[in-house]
This record gives structure tokens, C-alpha cells and sequence, in this order.
């Protein structure tokens, strides 16, 4: 039996994909499956703008809700999970629909990608090393073995995992980064933004979520062990608005930091997604949006 291509909904946060996945699945027999790694948690609802049952119009979601904030998100586990759906959904005969901004998720689930595997020692050691030497001496040594991923890298957890896959493999990190290769058909459709207007909405949107109750919502989840967390506590919100119940910030220095870094993290994700020459683009405010999107799913090889 051969399935149609899956489709993918990429852009920026705020962008309006979640809409546009619905919609297209409404219009094409669709369920959509959720690739925003924050979305993942449970009761980290006001702070992601996770999609309400409303919103979802009685379209079937997957991979919202099937983590408590105290686990780790993980792009391998991911990507087995969301392979398996795909293939599920398809053979119901309906249509798969990746959603989400987490770019190296969308990667995980569309291109053949591999990954290499973990081990709690060496990560425990080099962790140890961290906070003994510092994120510098350990960029220092990964310099050594794998002077590619050292250029890319500054964030320390992920420094302490190029040096653990080196350590546990023998290979550079840096060999095991993606080629643009599907690992079945595919159609990404990007949703093109204004950019001064996304970062008027994205400050709409988080005063939206302060008013909405987002100060409770981490103190809810704070309460569950939220700090505990290697993921969670580093999400958009969560992280400055912890630094309220910790009487680091006021609500109102938490909302401008909350803003300042959504719209960072917006402009990063467009740089990632621009990268991709396989994305088709559509402006997202476009009021064809949907029977241009629907066109290119049906026009599209392999769909």
C-alpha cells in the first residue's frame, strides 16, 4: 500500500500553524501531530498557547499532554513516536500533519536521521566536569575532538552532549547533523510573516498569557517539581516568570523578558526554517491561505 506524503506545518511561534494544521485536516481527512517539544507537557498549557479543544474542531491530536515536566524531552524518542503515528494515521487512510516550531523535531520526524545513543556515566562525569571546570574548558576540549560542533556550539547541556556521543562512539558529533533527505514523502508548507507584525502580536500574546494566569500556572507547576526538570524549566515564561516566585523580577519585568525572548526565539526559528530550500512559503495572513496550502499538498510529487 502506498501513503501520501506527510505534510508538515513549520514557521515561526505565533505564526498561526496550529490553525492552518486543523484546517488542512478538516479539509483532507487529516490528524495532526504536535512537534512543539514544550507542548509535550502536562499542564504547561497557558505559557506554550497550547491549542484548546476548541480549537483542535474535533480534529485527533497526538504528542500533546504525554509528559510531566520533571522528564526530559527527548528528539530520539520523538522521532520513533512520531514515525510509528504516521504510519498509523496512514494506514486508516487519513492524513498525517506535522505541527510545530521545534525545528530539529520536524527534522527528526521528516529526514533520515540518525542518533547516536546516551549513557548516563559519561554524562553524569561530564556533568560533574561542568560545574567543577566550567562550560569554556569542556568547549576547550570539544574543540579538540570535534572542532565543527565546538564553532556551532555555546549552549553547555549540549556541549556536554557532543562530548558524550564523541566519548560513546568515537565519532564527531558533527556526523551525525541531518542531510535534506526525507525518510518518506514529504510537504513542508511555511508560513511566511510580516516581521514587525509578529512582533506586535508576540507582545499582544504574552501580556494575553500574564492576564491569562500564567504566574499561576507556574506556580502550579513549580509545586510539581517543575525546577526539577532538565526541559521544562528552560521554556519561554516559565524560566523568568520563576524568577517571580523567587522575588528575582516583578510580573511586569518577567512579561518584558518573556517578550524580548519570543521574539529571539521566533527570529532563530525563521533562520532555521529559511535554511530548508524544500519548504514551500505562504503568507501567513493571506485570506487563500488554506485553498493555497490545500493546492500544494495535492500538486505536490509523491501526495
Amino acid at each position: 500500500m502506498v501513503h501520501p506524503a506527510v505534510i508538515a506545518v513549520v514557521g515561526p511561534t505565533g505564526s498561526g500553524k496550529s490553525d492552518l494544521a486543523v484546517s488542512l485536516a478538516l479539509e483532507l481527512d487529516g490528524e495532526v501531530i504536535n512537534a512543539d517539544a514544550m507542548q509535550f507537557y502536562r499542564g504547561m498549557d497557558i505559557g506554550t498557547a497550547k491549542i484548546s479543544m476548541a480549537e483542535r474542531r474535533g480534529v485527533p491530536h497526538h504528542l500533546l499532554d504525554t509528559l510531566d515536566v520533571t522528564e526530559e524531552a527527548s528528539v530520539s524518542d520523538f522521532q520513533q513516536l512520531a514515525r510509528q503515528l504516521i504510519d498509523n494515521i496512514h494506514s486508516r487512510g487519513k492524513r498525517a500533519i506535522l505541527a510545530g516550531g521545534s525545528g530539529l523535531y520536524i527534522r527528526a520526524a521528516l529526514d533520515i536521521l540518525e542518533f547516536p545513543g546516551t549513557d548516563p556515566h559519561i554524562r553524569k562525569q561530564l556533568e560533574t566536569d561542568l560545574e567543577e571546570e566550567g562550560s569554556q574548558a569542556l568547549l576547550a576540549r570539544l574543540r579538540q575532538v570535534d572542532p565543527v560542533s565546538a564553532a556551532r556550539l555555546s549552549d553547555a547541556r549540549r556541549i556536554v552532549r557532543a562530548l558524550e556521543v564523541h566519548q560513546l562512539t568515537g565519532r564527531p558529533f558533527s556526523s551525525f547533523m541531518p542531510q535534506r533527505e526525507y525518510y518518506q514523502p514529504a510537504v513542508q508548507i511555511g508560513l511566511a510573516v510580516d516581521r514587525e507584525v509578529l512582533r506586535d502580536r508576540l507582545a499582544r500574546r504574552v501580556h494575553r498569557m500574564v492576564e491569562g494566569g500564567l504566574l499561576e500556572e507556574v506556580r502550579r507547576l513549580d509545586a510539581a517539581g517543575l525546577r526539577r526538570g532538565k526541559t521544562a524549566p528552560r521554556a519561554l515564561g516559565y524560566s523568568q516568570f520563576l524568577k517571580v516566585l523567587d522575588d528575582g523580577a516583578t510580573v511586569d519585568e518577567a512579561t518584558e523578558e518573556t517578550i524580548v525572548a519570543t521574539r529571539q526565539f521566533a527570529r532563530r526559528q525563521l533562520t532555521w526554517f529559511r535554511a530548508d530550500p524544500r519548504i514551500s512559503w505562504l503568507d501567513w495572513q493571506d485570506p487563500e491561505l488554506l485553498p493555497k496550502a490545500v493546492h500544494l499538498v495535492k500538486t505536490q510529487p509523491g501526495t
